[in-house]
Formats: structure tokens, C-alpha cells, sequence
């Protein structure tokens, strides 16, 4: 993410829903919890969860929410 992006509503609506599934993966859990932190404008992505989220949106394993 650029610096002066954040982590929208919707998303962040997606990721809580998510973080309180207790069949969601470690890896979804992971990026959920990622974007939830970077609501406001002051937090950025890290690169191993950005790795992490590419991996997983490439993976035919994902699900829709990952």
C-alpha cells in the first residue's frame, strides 16, 4: 500500500468478519489482521504480509475472503 492510502470500510468490515470465523486460515487471519491495522492513513504493509497476500490471491486454494 502507498503511504497515503488506508484500508477501506468495506474491507475492514471483510477482515473483522474473518478474524472472528474460527474456520478462517492462519494466512487469512494474517492479512485480515494486516488491513484492519492499517485503517488509518499512518500504517503501511509490510513486506512479508504483502508476499503473504500475493501468495495467497495466487493459490487456486484460497477462498473468496482470503
Amino acid at each position: 500500500m502507498a503511504k497515503n492510502e488506508k484500508t477501506s470500510d468495506r474491507i475492514a468490515s471483510k477482515a473483522s468478519k474473518v478474524l472472528k470465523n474460527p474456520s478462517s486460515g492462519n494466512t487469512a487471519k494474517s492479512i485480515a489482521g494486516s488491513a484492519l491495522s492499517q485503517t488509518s492513513r499512518d500504517k503501511t504493509t509490510s513486506a512479508k504480509v504483502a508476499s503473504k497476500a500475493a501468495k495467497a490471491l495466487k493459490d487456486g486454494r484460497s477462498g473468496k475472503t482470503t
